[in-house]
């Protein structure tokens, strides 16, 4: 009877292989998006000055729900501007994560968290595809006016899904007009992250952060990449 039972559990483990790890899944097993990315020109998308006159920072993490303590990841942080706000809000026992692709960013950024002695924060390069942060790890993502600069959307989400916690979310700040001209229309972005397995928790208007908000949360199992679809260009 065992050995039946056995031979059962086998037959089923073969019809449902592990998965790979995620290093070990291609760029190719992704499908394209059908969207043109803009691109990067700038580590800021305003002057600091400029930002903190309308409340900018202050809107975006309250309309997110950051709070003392959490662990939280500024995705393409250029130049620091939210790191240095998130780094304030969630305090010394909280962390922030700052990430970037870019080279002369980071190293600027590493510089800058050292002057202004900020401990509860470090700071980390990314790749186009991947932002090589820590899994399970993170109550909130941000990813302010960048979204539209992702050339391979689908497989990014699909490799940052990981690094959010039980009920974590990933908050996306971005302008309400094409890719192309900066920007990510915002039925386009709950497809792309909907064919990653996100729901939409919120989607609000930013007059302070020129745009809107949308709050993402991770549901069921993340999908295999051959069941990503592609979403089409202004849907």
């Amino acid at each position: 009877m065992r050995r039946a039972a056995l031979f059962v559990g086998l037959a089923l483990a073969s019809c449902h292989p592990t998965p790979p790890p995620d290093d070990q899944v291609p760029h190719s097993a992704f499908p394209n998006a059908e969207r043109p990315a803009a691109d990067i020109v700038s580590p800021r998308w305003s002057t600091e000055i400029a930002r903190d006159k309308v409340h900018e920072a202050d809107d975006v993490m309250t309309a997110a729900d950051t709070r003392a303590g959490m662990t939280v990841a500024d995705i393409g942080a250029g130049e620091g501007y939210y790191t240095l706000h998130l780094a304030s809000r969630v305090g010394k026992k909280g962390r922030v994560v700052a990430e970037d692709i870019e080279k002369s960013y980071v190293e600027a950024l590493a510089l800058r968290v050292t002057r202004e002695r900020l401990d509860n924060v470090s700071v980390q390069r990314g790749t186009p595809v991947d932002p090589s942060i820590p899994d399970h790890s993170f109550d909130r993502i941000f990813m302010v006016h960048m979204y539209h600069e992702i050339a391979s959307p689908l497989e990014f989400l699909w490799r940052l899904r990981p690094a959010l916690n039980k009920g974590g979310q990933v908050v996306v700040v971005d302008a309400d007009r094409p890719t192309s001209d900066h920007g990510t229309p915002p039925p386009l972005l709950i497809c792309e992250f909907g064919q990653l397995g996100y729901h939409l928790v919120d989607l609000k208007k930013m007059p302070s952060a020129g745009g809107y908000l949308a709050r993402f949360t991770a549901i069921g199992d993340r999908p295999a990449p051959n069941r990503i679809k592609a979403c089409a260009l202004g849907r």
